[in-house]
Parts: C-alpha cells; sequence; structure tokens
C-alpha cells in the first residue's frame, strides 16, 4: 500500500490539508489490524458506532470510502450513518462573552490574540482559513478561499477592523505576509490557536466550554442573521454548499430557549 500515491490522489480531488490527513490517518489504523473485505468493514463499522460519536463515525467511514474508490473497490463502500439534528445550538460563546474577551486581550495589548479573536468573531472565518489571511490580504479587504472541488468563496474583512489592524501593522513595521505568527515568527498553527484561547478563557474566568475556534464562526453566523436576515447570503458567506445547512443558525441555543421558556410561561 503506498501511501504517499493516495495523499496525491485525494491531493486531486481537491480536499482541505485536514481532510487529507483525516483520511491517511484511518486507512493507517484500519490496516493495521484488518484486510479489506465486506465483513470486515461492516465489523469495523460496527465497532465505530460503538465507540465514537456520530460525526466521528461518518468522518472515518469516508475516509474508508475514498479508499475503497481509489483501489476501484467502490463496491464496498459503506453508507454514512443518519446524524440527528438537535433542536438548538450547543457551546456557542455569546455577544458578551466575544466582547469582554476581545476587550481583556486589547486593555492588556495583547494584540495579536485580539485581533484573532476578532477575526475569528467578524469574518466568519474557519482557523484553518485565518492561519494563511496575509496583510496583503487586509489592505484589499478580503481574501479569496479556495476549498474542495475548486470552489472560490469570499471572505470579507469590514472596514473598522481592516483599519485597525493596518494600523497594528504599521505599528509593527510589517508590510507583508502572514498576519499571526507564533513564538519562533513562523505562521501559526490551528492547534496553537485552539489551545491558546482555551488558556485565554481560564485567564478571563469564559467558560472554557464555548471558548474555541468554530464558537466564534457561530457568533458570527448568528449575530448575520441577527442584523441581516439574509440566509441565502450568509450561506455564501461562510461558504455552504446548502442553505439547508446555515438553517441551524436561524435556532437558538439551549440557554437562548431557556431564557425564553422562563419569560414568557408563567401559567
Amino acid at each position: 500500500m503506498n501511501l504517499e500515491q493516495y495523499k496525491v490522489f485525494l491531493e486531486k480531488k481537491g480536499l482541505a490539508d485536514t481532510t487529507i490527513k483525516s483520511y491517511i490517518y484511518t486507512i493507517e489504523v484500519y490496516t493495521e489490524s484488518n484486510v479489506i473485505t465486506q465483513k470486515n468493514l461492516l465489523e469495523y463499522k460496527s465497532y465505530l458506532i460503538e465507540h465514537f460519536k456520530p460525526q466521528t463515525v461518518n468522518l472515518r467511514i469516508n475516509g474508508l470510502n475514498r479508499y475503497l474508490e481509489y483501489i476501484n473497490r467502490k463496491d464496498l463502500c459503506l453508507k454514512t450513518i443518519k446524524i440527528q439534528q438537535k433542536s438548538f445550538l450547543e457551546d456557542v460563546i455569546s455577544l458578551a462573552d466575544y466582547l469582554y474577551l476581545k476587550n481583556q486581550l486589547k486593555n492588556e495589548g495583547n494584540k495579536k490574540w485580539y485581533f484573532i479573536v476578532w477575526y475569528l468573531g467578524a469574518t466568519g472565518a474557519r482557523v484553518s482559513e485565518l492561519v494563511k489571511l496575509k496583510v496583503e490580504h487586509v489592505k484589499i479587504g478580503y481574501f479569496d478561499v479556495y476549498s474542495k472541488g475548486g470552489k472560490t468563496r469570499r471572505l470579507f474583512i469590514p472596514k473598522r477592523l481592516r483599519d485597525e489592524t493596518l494600523n497594528w501593522t504599521d505599528d509593527q513595521q510589517k508590510d507583508s505576509g502572514y498576519l499571526f505568527l507564533n513564538k519562533e515568527g513562523k505562521t501559526i498553527s490551528s492547534r496553537g490557536i485552539a489551545l491558546h484561547l482555551k488558556y485565554c478563557a481560564k485567564k478571563y474566568g469564559v467558560d472554557p466550554k464555548v471558548v474555541y475556534p468554530h464558537s466564534f464562526r457561530h457568533l458570527f453566523a448568528k449575530n448575520f442573521l441577527l442584523y441581516h436576515n439574509d440566509i441565502a447570503l450568509l450561506a455564501d458567506l461562510m461558504g455552504h454548499d446548502s442553505i439547508e445547512t446555515t438553517r441551524i443558525y436561524l435556532r437558538k441555543t439551549s440557554t437562548e430557549q431557556q431564557q425564553i421558556v422562563d419569560r414568557i410561561v408563567t401559567w
């Protein structure tokens, strides 16, 4: 089995780097103790269902199916499992906590993390996209993101954020290159951002459960619909293939649902 050739196959499919790593990991784990037969694949699927969350199960199944496609055994492909969609959003940072976290970072002069939080909350960027943001993108006000299947979505940078960022980069005498670097002066990693956000949450007394990169993307979507109720535009901004995916942001968080029930149910 040549995983390097398989990696090239996945790259030609236009898959994201994180997806490719996940798919290769899936095959490495599976082939450690299994050969590819229908019986073994079905048993492995049962094992996944018993031990992992539905999203992880489907990620592993998709990884296996891609490999089966690669070796011309699509007849063995597995069906993904149906995920019951919840009627509410969970663990989404509130606007108040987002603004508080942002202000605390600014007040302490921690400009890099102040801007990281602001960009996550004000652009709807995925963290894997944010780490590729450059000063050149800030200057023109947008960042064209190329996703799987050769699709392009434009990630817009709001004017106030753009102006403050350029003041910051001017102070640093930074005219080009990646916007966010680590302590070694290299491009910061997605994992590095996720871990430091948890640290900031604990430091400033915000629930760490709601402080993670994708939570800010949820915040962006919910607030966008609150101020501009155009779900088709939001779907484009978020890079969703279907408006059905975007409809989840019309829902309330479980905390918001509880507050509404507490307020109106007095009988």
